[in-house]
């Protein structure tokens, strides 16, 4: 019912009306994870499905670097018409594997968001950890499909002690270990993986702190050190000037004010959240909206956001106070 609802709607040309009307208003896109056909791992994007999302993409709109982007709102006051950025979370390698020859072969600019500590090998991300018990036999009722995005939640919420006692106690239950080293589709890209991305002129590194916790869980103190950490490992290793930030998670509630101050007090130039939505001309540039993408969103559904129909149906719910209007 819903991708026929779709369907319809591209037809009719409303996803070209969406377009030609937001045209003035930016989108920045947010990835995770990609994959062979075939080999798709807790959503990931497949590279057939990106293939044509980047097609689509060249066609109808223009794909600027996120320097380029915040340039425009610092100084310009208006953006290129139809403009897109990519960005890209965490630093696993897939993203390497699978989207960097892609992103060479449409020369097209993007922004990899990396937690340093991750990369460091230091340890691998608390929620690849809980999905990878999802996966193993006698996984829990809150770690099953339909039930894990709640136990998310509640982990969010957890100071970081609290949050890595947890889950090692889900571990402890299903009696399993928790690998040392994250295994296969979790590991990460290394230094010279990202080296290489950067110095190709396509790919700028930016921060995602030092162990990707959720800020508003943790200390002003703490906040600034995973901050100003993450920044500094980025700059030595790759010696390059790191300017941009992404908040873990990113959704509200998962900062404070007090760290989008520490933000320009560091001095990164801008940040990006996860909230959904489009640039505005009036947007703070330290929490810009992205869009999601994954792999759950076929064509259409990539479509519908990108050309703005998913925004203007989201306004118009929120106008008449409705609350189910899928398609």
């Amino acid at each position: 019912m819903k991708r026929a609802a779709l369907g319809l709607m591209y037809s009719l040309g409303l996803f070209t009306v969406a377009r030609t009307i937001s045209a003035g208003r930016p989108r920045i896109l947010m990835y995770h994870n990609f994959s062979r056909a075939g080999e798709s791992h807790n959503h990931d994007v497949t590279v057939p499905a990106l293939r044509l999302q980047l097609q689509y993409l060249k066609r109808h709109f223009r794909v600027l670097s996120l320097a380029d982007l915040i340039e425009q709102i610092r100084f310009h006051g208006s953006f290129q018409p139809n403009s897109v950025v990519l960005t890209i979370d965490d630093g696993r390698r897939n993203c390497y594997e699978h989207l960097y020859p892609l992103l060479r072969e449409f020369r097209m600019p993007a922004t990899f968001f990396v937690i340093s500590s991750f990369i460091d090998g230091d340890d691998w991300l608390w929620t690849d950890k809980v999905l990878w018990l999802s996966k193993q036999p006698g996984a829990p009722d809150e770690l099953l499909p339909g039930r894990i995005d709640d136990f998310f939640y509640h982990l969010n919420r957890l100071v970081p002690p609290v949050r890595e006692e947890s889950i090692l106690a889900v571990a402890r239950a299903m009696r399993v270990a928790i690998p040392t080293q994250p295994p296969l589709p979790f590991n990460p890209c290394s230094w010279a993986e990202l080296r290489e991305m950067s110095d190709s002129g396509l790919v700028e590194i930016g921060s995602h702190t030092v162990t990707h916790p959720i800020l508003s869980t943790v200390k002003d103190h703490e906040a600034w050190d995973e901050l100003t950490g993450s920044r500094a490992r980025i700059e030595q290793a790759l010696g390059k000037k790191v300017r941009f930030f992404c908040f873990p998670n990113g959704k509200p509630g998962d900062y404070r004010p007090a760290q989008l101050r520490q933000l320009k007090e560091a001095g990164y130039e801008a940040a990006v959240v996860s909230s959904f939505g489009l640039v505005e001309p009036v947007s703070d540039r330290y929490e810009l909206p992205r869009i999601g993408v994954s792999g759950e969103s076929d064509h259409l559904s990539f479509a519908k956001s990108v050309d703005g129909a998913e925004h203007y149906q989201i306004r118009v719910r929120q106008s008449l106070g409705w609350r189910n209007l899928e398609c």
